[in-house]
């Protein structure tokens, strides 16, 4: 049992400030479409939750700690919980990315669809691979490896090393890397489909310049599209949901 003192409170908040500052960000967690009451409670209860096991790691940082010290302390942790939550978003930001593309390649981006996850409207497609992968994140459990990260980044960003920008700038530039990686991979499909597709429409109006072919072509070129989403969507979220949980794991 932990003795409630004053210095437990005080390092209660510290770890309220990284914990806090990362569900902000967090798909799923900080969505937008989640009262911010909620998101508050839910921070709080999850820092509860936590406080028992990280408590005598992170003890050592107030041994002696002044009132600067313990202000650069609360921005350092909040810094540090954005650094992890905004490396976890770019990933399903590469996602959306990935849905909007993919849209404009088949013919689908000329109307964007309501906003769901994020708060600015998108093609359906993105908001069917976006709102799919926020829902599997809670679904397979990996909400659950979200606590454990946050857990083990206290063995490698220690509460006593205060935030290093050029360290946090570089994992963020990092995470930004693998995950547009990530997602020229799984795009390939419907960039190679559009390059051949519209290769050879623009070849048969050469051929019959008096048909309008474009508007023809229009209506099989979205519904090949549509079938080329149905065959690569199961396998584009499998990967991308694996490298997100590697992702968790290794930081």
């Amino acid at each position: 049992m932990t003795e409630i003192t004053q210095g437990t409170v005080l390092l209660t908040f510290l770890l309220f400030c990284r914990i806090g500052g990362c569900l902000m960000l967090m798909p799923g967690f900080g969505s937008g479409r989640i009262p911010v009451q909620v998101r508050l409670f839910l921070a709080v209860s999850v820092t509860l939750a936590l406080a028992p096991l990280l408590i005598p790691v992170v003890q050592p940082a107030l041994a002696g700690a002044t009132a600067p010290t313990i202000a650069q302390l609360i921005l350092s942790e909040t810094l540090v919980g954005a650094m992890i939550g905004t490396m976890a978003r770019l990933f399903f930001l590469a996602l959306q990315f990935m849905g909007t593309a993919a849209s404009m390649l088949v013919g689908y981006s000329g109307m964007a669809d309501t906003a769901i996850e994020e708060n600015e409207p998108a093609p359906a497609m993105a908001t069917l691979l976006t709102l799919t992968a926020t829902v599997l994140l809670f679904a397979l459990g990996l909400h659950v490896d979200v606590m454990r990260a946050l857990v083990a980044s206290y063995s490698v960003l220690s509460m006593t090393d205060l935030y290093d920008p050029q360290f946090g700038l570089s994992k963020v530039a990092d995470a930004a890397s693998d995950s547009f990686i990530l997602i020229a991979q799984l795009l390939a499909p419907f960039l190679a489909y559009s390059l051949i597709v519209n290769f050879l429409f623009g070849i048969l109006n050469k051929l019959t310049p008096i048909i309008p072919v474009y508007f023809i072509s229009a209506p099989f070129v979205m519904t090949g599209g549509l079938f080329l989403l149905y065959f690569t969507f199961k396998e584009a979220l499998t990967l991308f949901l694996s490298a997100f949980q590697m992702f968790l794991a290794n930081g």
